[in-house]
């Protein structure tokens, strides 16, 4: 047969993505290329392509190019690939841990088709087990498992083959050493170092988590937040990454129902540059906690939205010319800035100068809710409004 399409593997870390694109070349009689997006650059890619033609020439048969971890190619590097899959000199399958339609370009995206690998069971990585022990050119029968020790170490590994593999590996060469053949559970644990944390930062569940971690705090469930802020520090997250996150949520779920929300985020950004893991980990839970229990407002976020709707849905009506920037004659000429009204002059600092171009008068972006300071604010925006409609009187 023929692979008439690119293929995107997307799934966990060690659940057959390079196994599966392997047999995919053998089944199409491709050669396989395997390319790794963590050491290759465009020099590669080009090298890749100019076998891949004489691969075509000679044999007339397109060469399978694997990369492995896509993800960590930018826009140029995954560009680099389109032509030469557009013309067929390369037949593309692409793997990834993360999710493609944020990682991969739109144009690479929409010629592929994606397929989603879920993690193994442990059942399924008992039996890869069970194969490797009996398999010939693996350990060929020379070993024997206690009741339950393979079980154990395919729950351990949480679905990743690889893992469940290379404990077997060490647990047999431990073995060889002392000359015995029964893998025991506390080999494989000693192989397995300690229980892998349930997290794979580079794969769907970094932001699987972390989407708990916002919803809980949109939520006002501390004691949530906490736990997934854990979660994802136990695991060797990166702090600035959650950092971020923080300020994001500060401004779209409280935003100016509490103020110091911002505040508060961008103080942890900077405990976290300041001092790092560990110690950093209390300042995000200082702010997981805040977080939560702030009055919750998103009314700065639909005020943008709406004002960016407006924006891309009207025409770019001109600055109503009182208001504009007047620096030289000419556009003093022109009337630039001419009926403008100082508020300083005025008394309260109001005038009943329209600031929005005409055909916008009437357009209201930002609805306060009746939490937390935005009550205040409510209160502001009413004066301000009527003081506007009576001329500033």
């Amino acid at each position: 047969g023929h692979l008439s399409q690119s293929i995107l593997l997307w799934g966990p870390p060690g659940c057959g993505k390079t196994t599966l694109a392997r047999l995919i070349a053998s089944s199409i009689n491709c050669r396989f290329k395997p390319f790794s997006a963590v050491t290759s650059g465009i020099a590669e890619v080009k090298r890749v392509v100019a076998d891949a033609r004489k691969l075509r020439s000679i044999e007339d048969r397109p060469l399978l190019v694997f990369v492995d971890e896509i993800h960590r190619f930018n826009k140029a590097q995954q560009d680099a690939f389109l032509p030469h899959i557009e013309d067929g000199t390369i037949v593309f399958i692409g793997a990834t841990t993360e999710n493609p339609s944020f990682e991969v370009i739109g144009p690479l995206l929409s010629r592929a088709r994606v397929f989603v690998l879920e993690a193994l069971d442990t059942e399924q990585v008992v039996t890869i087990l069970e194969r490797a022990l009996a398999a010939d050119d693996g350990l060929a029968g020379r070993y024997q498992p206690e009741d339950g020790a393979l079980a154990y170490v395919a729950d351990l590994a949480q679905g990743d083959a690889r893992v469940a593999l290379n404990a077997l590996e060490y647990a047999a060469s431990v073995l060889d050493d002392i000359e015995d053949n029964v893998l025991t559970r506390a080999l494989f644990e000693d192989a397995l170092q300690r229980r892998i944390v349930a997290t794979d930062k580079a794969g769907e569940s970094h932001f699987n988590l972390i989407s708990a971690l916002h919803k809980s705090l949109r939520g006002s469930d501390p004691d949530a937040g906490l736990y997934w802020l854990a979660r994802m520090c136990e695991a060797g997250e990166d702090p600035m990454y959650i950092a971020r996150r923080l300020v994001r949520f500060a401004s779209e779920d409280v935003g100016v129902a509490d103020p110091q929300a911002l505040v508060q985020a961008l103080a942890v950004k900077q405990a976290v540059e300041f001092v790092g893991y560990p110690e950093c980990k209390l300042a995000l839970a200082q702010a997981v906690i805040y977080l939560a229990l702030a009055p919750k407002s998103n009314s700065l976020y639909t005020a943008y939205e709406s004002a960016a709707q407006t924006v891309n849905s009207t025409p770019p009506y001109p600055v109503p010319l009182e208001i504009r920037n007047a620096p030289t004659r000419l556009m003093k000429e022109l009337g630039y800035g001419k009926g403008y009204k100082y508020p300083h002059d005025h008394p309260g600092n109001l005038t009943g100068q329209e600031y929005l171009p005409e055909e916008l008068r009437e357009k209201r972006f930002y609805k306060p809710k009746n939490y937390g300071f935005e009550k205040d604010l409510q209160k502001r925006l009413d004066y301000f409004r009527s003081r506007r409609k009576t001329g500033g009187k």
